[in-house]
């Protein structure tokens, strides 16, 4: 536990997504100190050394054998995490990894394992649980409002247009980026755990319509263990911008829809009986111009909380394996054209 001081933090590549993260620490810079970071490219590590100010290394190696961190925030390709994941935990450091934690179900153990065998956290980022929306749906989900779950589908129709990909060598790959599924809408597979449970089986077909390795369109189904049914649909191939993000829920005694085009928007919320926090609805709505959402500082909120001993970690490795064993069954399934069986191992 630390208490009596800033807990120093480290954070490992600069690109697309660092900017949540270094916003989360600037915003809990009362207890948060950024120590150092790290970027492979030169030009992009000295252009954030002369803006934040720290330390900067152009390799994770040399970072880690001249400074001290408490925790290392992990913004790299996501194929790279498992490998970085152990290096930092070796050096009895706790971990925080972007989404999603791999790209492979054995290098997301491995992860979990290394973390477990040095007594350090690992923290995966789930920040779209933290929306207001969301918590309100997951608030509803868990006082079983809805009686008996019927149905649930999802939709994730956004853009990535070919300059996107073609922006960095990794983008679009299966060793470091993964596809549609993978990558951009892993937030959306993570509600199909998190809010209805545990799935018992996954069947899927993916599509590539841009010049990648990965699919940049796809359809899930679904079937819980509870015999609830529902399906996803994928694709970022949408004319001509992100268009929506959405979860609807049916239920015997509720029907909800909550969409936009990040899940921000509560457009249906309908229930046998009525509670008080119903009229939080429309305030809990928000206006976004990222598919990001609001929710990394409260994430990192968390983080803080648990490396000072005061909170339960709320999205620790094994969390984040929930999610990856549900993308690695799609991806199966629509390889093999079989319906995938969860557990993936016994």
């Amino acid at each position: 536990m630390i208490k009596d001081r800033k807990i120093r933090i480290g954070l490992l590549g600069c690109g697309r997504i660092s900017k949540n993260h270094f916003a989360s620490i600037e915003k809990h810079s009362e207890h948060l100190e950024l120590v150092a970071i790290c970027d492979n490219n030169p030009d992009v590590m000295k252009n954030h050394q002369k803006k934040y100010q720290v330390n900067a290394y152009l390799t994770l190696g040399e970072m880690l054998s001249k400074e001290t961190f408490d925790v290392i925030s992990i913004c790299t390709p996501s194929g790279l995490h498992s490998e970085q994941t152990i290096k930092i935990a070796q050096k009895g450091i706790h971990v925080i990894s972007e989404k999603p934690m791999a790209t492979r179900w054995a290098d997301g153990l491995k992860m979990v394992k290394s973390c477990d065998d040095a007594g350090v956290q690992l923290f995966i980022v789930k920040q779209n649980r933290r929306n207001s929306t969301l918590q309100l749906l997951k608030r509803a989900v868990d006082e079983k409002r809805f009686g008996k779950i019927h149905m649930v589908h999802l939709n994730v129709f956004w853009t990535r247009p070919q300059e996107y990909y073609d922006s960095a060598k990794w983008r679009g790959t299966w060793e470091f980026d993964g596809g549609a599924f993978m990558n951009q809408a892993s937030h959306y597979v993570d509600l199909l755990d998190w809010l209805i449970g545990p799935i018992d089986k996954v069947q899927a077909m993916m599509s590539t319509m841009r010049d990648i390795e990965v699919e940049d369109t796809g359809v899930m189904n679904v079937r819980w263990r509870n015999g609830t049914l529902g399906s996803m649909s994928v694709t970022m191939l949408t004319y001509p911008k992100n268009y929506e993000g959405s979860i609807t829920i049916l239920g015997e005694k509720g029907t909800v829809r909550i969409g936009g085009v990040a899940v921000n928007e509560i457009q249906d919320w309908q229930f046998a009986d009525t509670k008080e926090y119903d009229q939080q609805i429309k305030d809990a709505n928000y206006t976004t111009t990222s598919v990001y959402g609001f929710g990394h500082p409260l994430y990192f909120k968390n983080v803080i909380d648990v490396l000072r001993g005061e909170a339960e970690i709320e999205t620790d490795g094994r969390e984040g394996l929930k999610s990856l064993e549900i993308l690695i069954a799609a991806y199966l399934s629509a390889r093999d054209g079989k319906t995938i069986s969860l557990p993936l191992e016994y």
